[in-house]
């Protein structure tokens, strides 16, 4: 959180100004000061009095065609990396064993031209891209997207005052559905569907993540793999050392962040694409230009008919090339649709199109070469050039995908779903560029490995596409709910999407799940881990949100608490943090049982985190008074959205919170009831301003942080696997996890924590 943003309260009426009328506007005015003074004494436990909301921020706004350009020439660089090095090693993997039969190359052809037109033209480009969360894409914008329009997440922390963000749009209709609210109190009332729908979300992260080791192994070793051509005397061993050592340095280098990446990447991945491109038109000239009769889907059925079982297996290799499409849809937050399309539609596909009809064009001649399609293809006097940028493309590509991942596990922090670890922000002016440590080594540890075990790209083809094809049935079925619930569409044309696109991704997902033994129990196993991991921290995490909330107090029970003999107030402000956005936790009973006595303003500090991509810094916070106004205690809930960041030293939210809170105490003043005279207004505003200055006086005594340690405990009636998971597993995760200490950058000097156990 910069030091820099402000926290701006409006008043809670919205005026509407008619421009030119100032009799319209004279009443206007009138009329908000009246609604102004008649909420003065309504109940102050509501945040509906103290939101603070700006109309009309957060919403996408309309991008000149020179913007859009641009933006779609910085996409090329960081989203199409990944899926413009796919031609280096689609045929390989295709035929691991060698061309069988000549027409066997415009059945792969024609197998490539449609995969690619289906789902990464047709399915994404033109539909997915569509299902954005306020611009945002990915497997999280899809969840809160569900989440924002039926209750479905796992923590029980709604409040009616979330929806008025800006950022919180939900989808108007004309009409009410029945299907629609039918769904919606379906996904509601199951607690199984709930469970599922998140384990779909966890399962698309984890695959995405997974992405993360195998873009990088692939990439770089078909990559290396061309220096073959110039020293044939080179062992594949060679290769693989050479790629292990760009590997080490390419992770070694992420703590320097990826600053303008896009300017910096774009040049080099859009020449990259004009040479496949150009090499491809020139392979079809000069080889063969009969493959374009692939065009035709009629080979595609002659192809399975030849090949049978061994034509379905193929299309384990043919699902490479279709590598990245997720991309487009998850790095969507750092452009826009349109430049997405255009770049798509404009460079990249007719690029892929012409590599891919090239080579075929190529191995109709020299079939035997189908192991080193990519390099043998390449007219010798550019063979050193290509193969340079070949390489830069493939570190690039890795880069886009080490980034993304890193990303991510921001965002499953964010909603709750990974344990605490070091976000590190590499840029001062880019908010979405993070690096993380401890993930970083994870990263290169798995990627060494892989690589070296390995050692060719069909084994690692194997794995890649189960983790790519899993990432789209996640979409598809995430897409498909959407499309049912919130767009409403028509059951006809739902059914027509989930047909097409579902079956034929599941027809990929079986082919490769068949190669499971060479090579594809890796991304499964990872993914199993990863996905353990993650749904034991969110799993502890619901469970001791909801004891609390059980355990919680009433405002009246904590006044009297504060007032009780034995009870002191002291000078200061203590800070005590909770994850309840309603309610005070039990454990600040457990602070007066072993400390009695109170600062003299106490705030109860809530981070919740929304199913939105982000909340403005002028809506974050939101107060309340718990108890009286002579209790000097109040609750401030700040939000965050999942790829909002809370940064900024402990000092730096003080000041925020102290400005808010001030602002909330002013606006509160405001309102002032209709029937109340005059003295009665002059009253409340000088009882405003002495407690404005009660507030700076304990701020200036000092401000002190109260933190529960908590340990989580299974009851005693649990199963042993409740046991395992809560007693040994998350404890686990917890002890070698950041310390909320570190993680708010909280000095000792100014902490006080008490320990409490809590059993669930």
């Amino acid at each position: 959180m910069s030091s820099t943003e402000e926290v701006v309260v409006e008043e809670s009426s919205e005026r509407e100004f008619v421009d030119g009328d100032e009799e319209t506007v004279k009443a206007e005015e009138e009329a908000s000061h009246g609604r102004l003074k008649e909420r003065r004494f309504s109940r102050v436990d509501s945040l509906d009095v103290e939101s603070n909301r700006v109309p009309g921020t957060g919403h996408a706004q309309m991008l000149s065609m020179a913007a859009v350009v641009q933006l779609a020439f910085q996409s090329i660089g960081v989203v199409y990396g990944d899926i413009g090095t796919s031609p280096l090693y689609v045929y390989a993997s295709t035929f691991p064993d060698g061309i069988r039969h000549p027409d066997d190359i415009l059945g792969a052809l024609s197998l490539i031209i449609y995969s690619l037109t289906l789902l990464p033209l047709i399915k994404y480009v033109f539909i997915v891209l569509w299902a954005n969360d306020n611009g945002d894409g990915g497997t999280f914008a899809l969840y809160s997207l569900i989440c924002r329009h039926a209750k479905v997440s796992m923590i029980p922390n709604h409040q009616e005052e979330d929806r008025k963000l800006s950022s919180y749009t939900l989808e108007v209709v004309n009409r009410q559905s029945k299907r629609a609210i039918r769904i919606k109190e379906a996904l509601e009332q199951s607690k199984v569907v709930k469970s599922c729908l998140l384990v779909l979300a966890l399962v698309g992260t984890c695959m995405v993540i997974g992405d993360g080791v195998l873009t990088p192994c692939i990439s770089v070793l078909s990559a290396v793999g061309g220096i073959r051509e110039v020293d044939k005397s080179l062992s594949q061993d060679v290769v693989v050392m050479i790629s292990v050592v760009i590997l080490v340095l390419l992770f070694s280098v992420q703590s320097f962040g990826t600053n303008k990446v896009g300017y910096m990447f774009g040049p080099a991945i859009s020449l990259w694409f004009l040479l496949i491109g150009s090499i491809g038109i020139y392979n079809l000239a000069k080889h063969d230009t009969a493959v374009l009769r692939a065009f035709n889907p009629k080979y595609i059925i002659d192809y399975f008919k030849r090949n049978s079982k061994q034509g379905w297996l193929s299309l384990g290799g043919i699902v490479l090339c279709i590598t990245g499409t997720e991309a487009m849809f998850a790095d969507l937050g750092h452009f826009s649709v349109r430049s997405i399309q255009i770049a798509f539609t404009g460079v990249v596909y007719p690029c892929l199109i012409c590599a891919y009809v090239g080579q075929a064009a190529y191995l109709r001649r020299f079939p035997e070469h189908v192991s080193d399609t990519f390099y043998k293809s390449i007219p010798g006097p550019i063979y050193i050039p290509v193969f340079v940028v070949a390489i830069l493309s493939s570190i690039i590509a890795s880069q886009a995908m080490i980034s993304a991942t890193f990303t991510i596990i921001k965002q499953s922090m964010s909603m709750g779903c990974f344990p605490r670890v070091r976000v590190v922000h590499t840029s001062p002016k880019y908010e979405g560029q993070v690096y993380i440590p401890e993930i970083n080594y994870i990263l290169m540890i798995a990627c060494v490995i892989v690589t070296a075990s390995f050692k060719d790209t069909t084994n690692i083809g194997n794995a890649y596409g189960i983790a790519v094809v899993a990432v789209m049935i996640v979409t598809s079925a995430f897409l498909a709910l959407i499309m049912l619930m919130i767009w409403q569409t028509q059951l006809l044309v739902v059914g027509a999407y989930v047909v097409v696109f579902g079956s034929i991704e599941l027809i990929f997902f079986s082919a490769v799940l068949w190669k499971f033994t060479e090579g594809g129990y890796m991304p499964l196993t990872f993914a199993a881990v990863l996905l353990f991991v993650m749904y034991v921290w969110h799993y502890v995490h619901a469970r001791r949100y909801a004891y609390e909330m059980e355990q919680k107090m009433s405002a009246d029970y904590v006044t009297s608490l504060s007032r009780s003999v034995g009870v002191s107030r002291v000078e200061g402000m203590g800070l005590l943090y909770t994850e309840l956005a309603q309610g005070v936790p039990a454990i600040f009973s457990h602070f007066i049982t072993n400390l009695p006595a109170l600062h003299s303003v106490v705030v109860f500090v809530c981070f919740k985190f929304l199913p939105v991509n982000t909340v403005p810094a002028e809506e974050r916070f939101l107060f309340r008074r718990v108890g009286d106004r002579e209790s000097r205690m109040y609750r401030s809930i700040v939000r965050y959205g999942y790829t909002d960041t809370r940064t900024g030293s402990s000092l730096e939210f003080e000041n925020l919170m102290v400005e808010s809170l001030k602002e909330f105490i002013q606006s509160e003043s405001l309102c002032v009831d209709t029937k109340f005279s005059e003295e009665d207004e002059y009253s409340s505003k000088e009882s405003a301003e002495e407690e404005l200055g009660f507030v700076e006086k304990a701020r200036a005594a000092g401000v002190v942080y109260l933190l529960g340690h908590s340990e989580v405990r299974a009851s005693k009636d649990s199963s042993l696997l409740k046991r395992f998971v809560v007693n040994y597993a998350y404890d686990f995760l917890k002890r070698n996890s950041r310390q909320m200490t570190a993680a708010l950058e909280i000095p000792n000097k100014n902490l006080l924590q008490v320990g409490m156990t809590y059993y669930i």
